[in-house]
């Protein structure tokens, strides 16, 4: 089989990744970790780390693996200042699996449109959460340009409120999703 290497278009493909905390200081730091080997690649430029007034070590954590830390922010400010040309949302404790940097590089060089990972099969919630809560809407990710970013950004926005009604294509690379992790604590 012939290896494709993506390297060369990391530098087209920056990625800012952006999550809201509140007090999520383990989850954060299982994130992160994940997010390690996409910053080594080159794809991973910017981590930020908007925060709802923490009083765990979500701050320590932010600041210790190099990330934007915010307290006090306006959705505006902070979509203009990441420094990728196209963003992931994700919520703190997701962790994307195998393959995602390369398919991340991938798509945003070919692709405009907004995209998702796939539910990991090895963590689906029971049926009858499932019918009764449904899929929260970061609960995938979401992979956006910046400029989409900026263009549907209204003052006082939660990162969620991207992801509602937004549809987007299905990434084949699996997110083990954030509540796995809270519900390890």
């Amino acid at each position: 089989m012939l290896a494709i290497n993506y390297a060369p278009l990391y530098k087209w493909a920056m990625l800012t990744v952006i999550m809201e905390c509140q007090d999520h200081e383990p989850e954060l730091a299982q994130t992160l970790a994940t997010l390690v080997a996409g910053a080594v690649e080159g794809l991973v430029c910017d981590v930020v780390v908007l925060d709802h007034g923490s009083r765990d070590g979500t701050s320590r954590v932010a600041d210790a693996a190099g990330c934007r830390f915010y307290s006090q922010w306006d959705i505006k400010d902070i979509l203009r200042s990441a420094r990728g040309d196209w963003l992931l949302l994700v919520e703190p404790g997701a962790r994307p699996q195998a393959g995602w940097i390369d398919e991340i590089a991938e798509y945003v060089s070919l692709n405009k449109a907004p995209a998702r990972f796939t539910a990991s099969r090895g963590y689906r919630r029971p049926l009858l959460q499932r019918i009764r809560k449904g899929t929260q809407p970061l609960e995938l990710g979401l992979l956006l340009s910046k400029a989409q970013a900026i263009a549907a950004a209204r003052t006082g926005m939660r990162l969620a409120e991207f992801a509602k009604g937004r549809k987007g294509r299905s990434l084949s690379s699996e997110l083990i999703p954030s509540w796995v992790a809270r519900a390890a604590r």
